[in-house]
């Protein structure tokens, strides 16, 4: 093939290349006229034994094509070595492919330090070694290529891979430095996150996945990333296996940004806190945040609200590193809401206890390394007898050009920041598991999360911290252990070298505090463990993965590097089919929707079985579901929906002018049995992830009889593909079992989060009424009703049918990430429409779109606009000026007086 990817004359080395992915790798670029070193220890997956004879079988394999290699049986830690093979045996080095692995999965608590120790040798030190050994090269040719390797559990966190995932998520931070180090003299680097088949992988996949997992879907993404074609893909990580490649990048909220000064509290961070995990306004940055601009426009601001205070009385922090800087910071402001602090410092941590004591607050000091994590905590134990909450600040720098780094500079940091906050952290674990409480803040630093020049140590370190947070987050939810990770941008004695000294001053280490005890507290309203915090100057933003929606190949088809390359604007495009990856199982979400996708015609994408249940759905006749009522049950509905014990028609069956209000028409269709099954009609379908997007009703019959027998019939109207998430839209017809009258028609409309991608219509269908827009007219409201909804409201409504815990159980609440159970959204669509219905009469129809949340007791103010024989309205939540119900419109029926 001429236009096939090869690679005459160039030199591949690739570690750990014996079996699995490593082999895959060699194979092919001899295949394609590399020369290559095969690297393989011979050990077990776990880090143990050593044999020559896997390095040896692939090389033969590799002869016997009319390829050429060599073996080395060398350590990664010995990267050197494995170099000098490379220039010894063929005379140059083009492209590193740092592959070895092992894995040691233990659950955190019974970690040994052998566990950590041997992952981060292999994984950690061996790609810095190998790459450190091959870099002078590089740079005298102006030519390099590097693939360091990542997993799912290093980009999200993984149970019982705390270890493995701090090293994974290391090579992150430890690429992108290299990308920026190497954009000059061509050398380019990336990191993939693979999810195939291997030694390593066997003991913890099921046969049948393992199957699918070929290392072969690897192998043609790293083709073309190592390609002399690529000049500009750097410092990018992907997501590859089973057929489908996506790429990540970080996504930075835009944040909350508050003045700074003595009103920057923890409450103020919490008062607003739905500002600081705000992406509608996203940033997609490479380095931190303009913090000097920021720092300007928080001195332009007034003062804050400064909330709730809070109170740390018999909590005992200890804070790493906290004898100066923003170490000294946290100590203070922890004594100053009340908690014992342990001031750990290896120089000097008297002068903050004194301090402390000063202030008349209890304080001891540790005069330990972060490393001796055991001696660290104990301090806290012989002192207070317990230890809440453990802030991990200690850190060093020692920059270095990569060129010119070395172990003596690599080793310290690695040991300070990555294995100090381990030893803390393993130290202070077994008391937050006996006390069911436990509060940890790492510290990574945007170095980390971007790579800096210079800073190849540090930013892998930083990187590694946060996928150790991400993985112990995990660990510990259950027992009420929650692991946050901030990256501060303040002046202090580590950043005195390399910032001005204005800047310093102005970027002051309290600035950062409050939002360190903010996490340590238990009021943080919504994901309160495993985030990840940029903050600085009165400014505090979360930063998330965002995955592009990336490629799906057919999977009885070969991959091959050509084919990525045809297809490599989808893989690194983010259109509006990117997403938010959080998990280790949203890696594999990808790869099993992609299993079905066939290149025989029969199923050419995995969107075919779905299309297929659409279909059939849309035929399908439902059965009929029976509803009974009495006029208890109207009573009841009424008093729901905000009837006071003074309307007697609607609170009183004596009352000459008893009757329904017309929202009662969504109750009898609430519980209708529909012809299909969400999870047959979508991929990924999860109940969690549903949202009840739109409500249209009609109202067939007046008066509304106020008691009766009904049925329900529902069905399918459409389904509406929207790249990252499904719109499905149904209609249940509400008939009187006597007569077979209609009495309602109501049209529901769910949206479901991740659940698209499957190759279905694009846009919903024009439906008049139940899908008109509803834009409020540009005047003022004709008419403004307030109602105060009671803090028994939900409690109420719910006894109506619609029995979900979310709107009464706090704790089950908090599980959906609401600070306290929620009023149901068709309760206050009745509330709005008893309003339009008291105003301007009886309605013909009624279609709502659902906008936000309220918590009962707050008060609904539903605005209203008369167009002609149209009511458009809007309802808002009072105290906080959000939109609860917008889009909205209810057509009047005919007799309606329709007078203001």
């Amino acid at each position: 093939m001429a236009d096939q990817l090869r690679y005459d004359g160039q030199v591949v080395v690739v570690t750990g290349a014996g079996g699995g992915l490593g082999k895959a790798y060699a194979t092919f670029f001899a295949s394609r006229g590399a020369s290559v070193v095969v690297n393989d220890l011979g050990g077990s997956f776990k880090g143990e034994g050593a044999s020559s004879k896997a390095a040896d079988v692939v090389v033969d394999e590799i002869k016997t094509a009319g390829g050429k290699a060599v073996a080395n049986y060398n350590s990664v830690e010995d990267g050197d070595k494995i170099i000098e093979t490379a220039i010894k045996s063929f005379g140059r080095i083009d492209i590193l492919i740092n592959n070895a692995g092992i894995l040691r999965d233990v659950s955190f608590k019974n970690m040994k330090d052998a566990d950590w120790d041997l992952i981060f040798k292999v994984h950690v030190q061996g790609s810095y070694k190998c790459a450190r050994a091959a870099w002078p090269h590089f740079r005298k040719q102006k030519y390099g290529r590097v693939i360091n390797t990542a997993s799912a559990a290093g980009l999200f966190g993984n149970f019982g891979q705390a270890n493995y995932s701090a090293a994974k998520l290391a090579m992150v931070g430890f690429t992108e430095t290299l990308a920026k180090e190497g954009a000059k003299y061509n050398i380019i680097s990336n990191v993939i996150a693979p999810i195939a088949a291997s030694r390593m992988t066997e003991t913890v996949m099921p046969p049948d996945l393992l199957a699918l997992m070929r290392p072969e879907w690897v192998v043609p993404l790293v083709a073309v990333l190592v390609h002399k074609n690529n000049t500009s893909e750097s410092g990018s990580i992907f997501e590859v296996g089973g057929g489908h490649i996506a790429k990540l990048r970080w996504e930075r909220s835009s944040g909350q940004l508050l003045k700074c000064d003595d009103s920057y509290t923890p409450g103020a961070i919490i008062k607003k806190w739905d500002q600081v995990i705000d992406f509608s306004n996203p940033q997609y940055p490479s380095g931190p945040n303009d913090f000097l601009s920021l720092l300007e426009d928080s001195m332009k601001m007034g003062p804050n609200d400064k909330g709730e205070k809070l109170d740390f009385t018999g909590r005992v922090a200890l804070v790493t590193g906290g004898g100066a800087g923003i170490g000294r910071a946290y100590c203070l402001a922890f004594a100053r809401h009340g908690a014992d602090v342990v001031v750990n410092d290896l120089v000097n941590p008297d002068d903050v206890v004194n301090e402390i004591k000063k202030m008349g607050r209890k304080a001891v000091g540790a005069k330990f390394s972060a490393e001796d994590g055991d001696a660290v905590v104990k301090a806290a134990i012989d002192a207070f007898g317990r230890v809440d909450i453990v802030v991990n600040n200690a850190g060093i720098l020692r920059d270095k050009a990569f060129n010119n780094m070395d172990d003596s500079l690599w080793d310290p940091v690695m040991n300070v920041h990555a294995r100090g906050t381990y030893k803390v952290t393993k130290a202070a674990w077994p008391y937050f598991l006996k006390q069911k409480y436990g509060r940890v803040i790492n510290t990574t630093s945007t170095s980390g999360i971007y790579g800096n020049f210079g800073q190849a140590n540090y930013s892998a370190a930083k990187c590694a911290i946060l996928g150790f947070s991400r993985a112990l987050a995990l660990e510990g939810f259950k027992y009420n252990i929650f692991v946050n990770t901030i990256a501060p941008n303040a002046g202090t004695a580590m950043t005195k070298t390399i910032l001005p000294e204005e800047l310093v001053q102005a970027f002051k280490p309290e600035y950062i505090a409050p939002l360190i005890l903010a996490l340590s507290s238990d009021k943080v309203p919504k994901n309160p463990t495993g985030a990840l915090y940029e903050v600085g100057s009165g400014w505090v933003g979360q930063t998330r993965w965002q995955r592009t929606g990336g490629h799906g190949f057919p999977v009885d088809v070969p991959l091959t590097p050509e084919a990525v390359v045809k297809h490599w604007k989808d893989i690194v495009t983010f259109d509006s089919r990117a997403d938010h990856p959080e998990k280790t199982q949203d890696s594999l979400q990808k790869i099993m929707a992609n299993m079905e996708n066939r290149s025989d015609g029969k199923s050419e994408s995995s969107s075919n079985q779905y299309l297929e249940a659409i279909q059939k759905a849309l035929k399908a006749e439902a059965v009929g579901t029976e509803f009974k009522y009495t006029e208890r049950d109207v009573m009841l509905y009424n008093l729901g929906i905000g009837a006071k014990r003074n309307d007697l028609r609607y609170v009183f069956e004596g009352s000459d002018d008893f009757q329904v209000l017309p929202t009662f028409g969504v109750i009898p269709p609430f519980d209708a049995e529909l012809p299909y099954s969400l999870e047959e009609l979508v991929p990924n379908f999860n109940p969690m992830m549903l949202l009840h997007g739109e409500q249209y009703l009609e109202v067939k019959k007046y008066p509304i009889p106020t008691s009766g027998r009904l049925i329900s019939k529902g069905k399918l109207l459409e389904v509406v593909d929207k790249g990252n998430a499904a719109v499905v839209k149904s209609g249940i017809t509400t008939t009187n079992a006597e007569t077979g009258e209609e009495i309602f028609y109501n049209e529901m409309t769910v949206f479901l989060r991740g659940c698209g991608g499957f190759g279905g219509q694009k846009k919903p269908a024009d439906r008049g009424a139940s899908t008109a827009a509803n834009k409020p007219p540009n005047r003022m409201p004709d008419v403004v009703v307030e109602e105060k909804t009671t803090e028994e409201q939900a409690a109420l409504y719910r006894l109506s049918g619609d029995y979900n815990p979310l709107h009464v159980d706090p704790n089950f609440a908090k599980m959906g990430g609401f600070k306290q159970p929620i009023l149901h959204g068709l309760c206050f669509f009745g509330i709005a429409g008893k309003v339009v219905y008291e105003k301007f009469g009886p309605v013909k129809n009624i279609k709502v779109r659902f906008a936000g949340t309220v918590n009962p007791g707050q008060t609904l103010v539903t605005e209203m606009w008369k167009e002609e024989n149209k009511v458009i309205f809007q309802t808002k939540v009072k105290e906080t000026g959000k939109l609860a119900i917008g889009g909205a419109a209810a057509e009047l029926a005919q007799g309606s007086s329709g007078k203001l």
